[in-house]
C-alpha cells in the first residue's frame, strides 16, 4: 500500500471497522510522511464469475467497474462515500447471489437501475444515459418522466 498523496509507504491504519456483516473491512489510514488521510476497503474478490458483454465476448466480473459508474452517477449529488459503498456492496450481494459462473452484463445493468431508481432520480437518469444509449432527446426525456411517475409507486414496497 502506498500513499496517494505523495507515495511513500510508510502508513499507519487509524481505524478499522467491519462492514457487510464481515464481508469487507473498511480502513481509514495516515500516511507518516504527508499526514494524508484516505480509506481503503477490503473483501473477497470472487475471481470465478464471467460477465458476458453486448458483442458476446466475455471477462472477468469486475466489482469495481460498478462502483466507478455508480460514483459518475452521484457525482455533485448528497452521498457520502459510505452510502456509495453500501449501495455497491448490495448490488455486488444481488448479484453474487443469482449463483452463476456466467452473467450477461444487461443483467448487471438491470439490477443497478433497479436500485438507483429508489435512491436518487437524477442518478438514475445519468446511469440510464450511458447504459441505454439514449438516442435523442426526446427518449431521454421520455424516461425522465417515466421515472418521476413510476417511482414513488415502484419503491413504496421496496426497502433499501
Amino acid at each position: 500500500m502506498i500513499c496517494p498523496h505523495c507515495g511513500s509507504e510508510e502508513l499507519k491504519v487509524n481505524e478499522s471497522r467491519d462492514l457487510d456483516s464481515g464481508s469487507a473491512i473498511r480502513r481509514r489510514r495516515q500516511c507518516l510522511t504527508c499526514e494524508y488521510r484516505f480509506t481503503t476497503y477490503e473483501r473477497i474478490e470472487n475471481p470465478g464469475l464471467l460477465v458476458v458483454k453486448r458483442s458476446g465476448s466475455k471477462e472477468s466480473y469486475s466489482r469495481s467497474k460498478i462502483a466507478v459508474g455508480i460514483m459518475k452517477a452521484f457525482e455533485k449529488r448528497n452521498m457520502t462515500q459510505e452510502e456509495v459503498e453500501k449501495i455497491v456492496s448490495g448490488i455486488d450481494k444481488k448479484i453474487h447471489l443469482l449463483g452463476s459462473n456466467e452473467i450477461e452484463s444487461s443483467i448487471i445493468g438491470d439490477i443497478v437501475m433497479e436500485e438507483l431508481k429508489c435512491i436518487d432520480d437524477v442518478a438514475y437518469l445519468r446511469f440510464a444515459s450511458v447504459y441505454k444509449s439514449f438516442s435523442d432527446a426526446e427518449s431521454f426525456k421520455k424516461e425522465a418522466e417515466e421515472v418521476s411517475r413510476d417511482t414513488k409507486k415502484y419503491c413504496r414496497n421496496k426497502t433499501i
